[in-house]
């Protein structure tokens, strides 16, 4: 009798596991939309995630809900706006202050998954992740950037006074030599291995690449060097004039570069070892970025990333090149792999639907589950989404404080202290160059209405 029960057991605990998908979420710090080869860089060759892409649901339409990390992620991660009664959340989030019933963790470890958590949190310390709900953290902690991308990872190397905070964990398990961006991977690697076969997993790979120190491995920097002499920028300025500083034109910097493409060798590692462990058909990935690459400066000058040419402006900035960002859903034989290139998404929207897919659940959240486009059941092209901005960085970015809205293919930005606002036609118009204000008043005038009303509902 304990025999058949024990037989019984073992395939039950089993067909749970494969009935229940495995979750990967792999983020990328900065990482601009056109930081990528299948999106026309010409400097940054990504081989590994264009596959991914050409083998998922590819949005073009996709967006962060904040052109800065906190926020952008404070929103992925409660699939919530990142304004609470009035203000952003720049400093990470008082768990106490997020629903029980509303926390999507808690609610994958209530179904029996194994949920972990790898690299930057930028929410709060160590604590806080855990009582969030990940049963297991790696490198996580109050830390928005490394200290090094060389180990030792929390030694300063440069001049002056280092004030980043220690990503913990990292040193103790690493060597001389070691890249932070391998060993994130390789610690994600042994914990796939590791794991309880028994159970799914749902695990966030937050890598702290692309973001600063921009620092890279020299064999590396020296072939993008190479490689970027090579290219004929024609007539493209080096630098354009945006708000308070400036908007940097060209993908040159050779550092960057093999940043990148470090980064993509290292997707290549987690995709290549999900196919040859045999889970790679049941594994949802989800491969995104917190917002638009680094490509603005203000009033202080400084060295810039990338260019996110032809969007409009970086980092900090409700332009397109700010808030657009890079999106794929890969789920083997369940999506139909396209470029989904009408509907409108944002980063809230991940959790409500990776917990649609595997529980039916839905928490009411601002954020949309996206199952019914993923299965081409529908498209979001009319859809209205928004902004608000008011932790601008006219020292640092060259932005200052500013809300959006956009509804189908119009978008409305409004510098709320000086009451300018700009209209533009994305579909006609992706780079923001003509501003249709003047032109169609009685639009501006509605969707400007309509920001304010979302304005004044979040102050509640």
């Amino acid at each position: 009798m304990i025999k058949w029960c024990s037989i019984f057991c073992f395939y039950s605990i089993l067909s749970f596991a494969q009935s229940h998908p495995n979750i990967l979420i792999i983020h990328v710090d900065d990482l601009g939309y056109h930081d990528l080869s299948i999106h026309g860089s010409k400097t940054y060759h990504t081989p590994h995630i264009d596959k991914l892409a050409t083998q998922s649901v590819s949005f073009t339409e996709a967006y962060a809900n904040y052109p800065r990390c906190v926020p952008s992620r404070f929103s992925l991660m409660t699939g919530s706006y990142p304004i609470q009664n009035g203000n952003v959340p720049d400093a990470g989030f008082q768990i106490k202050n997020i629903a029980v019933n509303k926390n999507f963790i808690k609610s994958f470890n209530k179904l029996g998954y194994q949920t972990a958590y790898f690299g930057k949190w930028h929410l709060g310390d160590e604590q806080s992740l855990l009582d969030f709900g990940f049963q297991f953290s790696f490198g996580a902690g109050k830390a928005g950037s490394p200290i090094s991308f060389f180990y030792p990872f929390n030694v300063f190397k440069g001049k002056g006074k280092n004030k980043k905070k220690p990503i913990p964990d990292i040193d103790d398990i690493s060597n001389q030599g070691d890249y932070l961006t391998d060993v994130m991977t390789n610690q994600t690697l042994n914990y796939l291995y590791e794991r309880d076969l028994s159970k799914p997993f749902m695990l966030m790979l937050s890598y702290y690449a692309v973001h600063q120190p921009l620092e890279a491995k020299q064999e590396d920097v020296e072939r993008n060097s190479l490689e970027i002499d090579t290219i004929d920028f024609g007539n493209q300025p080096e630098f354009i004039k945006e708000g308070t500083g400036r908007t940097k034109m060209r993908q040159d910097n050779p550092t960057y570069a093999a940043m990148v493409e470090n980064l993509d060798k290292n997707v290549g590692k987690i995709i290549v070892h999900l196919q040859s462990s045999g889970i790679l058909e049941n594994t949802i990935i989800v491969f995104s970025s917190d917002h638009g690459g680094l490509s603005n400066d203000g009033y202080n000058k400084r060295k810039l990333a990338t260019s996110n040419f032809p969007l409009r402006a970086g980092k900090g900035w409700l332009y397109e090149g700010g808030i657009k960002v890079p999106l794929f859903i890969k789920w083997q034989n369940q999506f139909k792999p396209r470029i989904e290139n009408k509907s409108i998404v944002t980063l809230m929207d991940i959790f409500p639907t990776l917990l649609e897919l595997t529980a039916q659940v839905d928490l009411n959240v601002d954020g949309k589950s996206m199952a019914p486009v993923l299965y081409s059941k529908k498209k979001w092209q009319n859809r209205s989404i928004y902004w608000h901005s008011d932790k601008a960085r006219p020292k640092n970015t060259g932005d200052t404080k500013s809300s959006a809205i956009r509804r189908g293919k119009y978008k409305l930005i409004h510098w709320f202290e000086s009451n300018r606002v700009e209209l533009y036609n994305l579909k006609k118009d992706p780079i923001e160059s003509i501003n249709l204000a003047n032109q169609k008043p009685k639009l501006k005038l509605d969707l400007l209405t309509e920001l304010n009303t979302w304005k004044s509902k979040m102050e509640q």
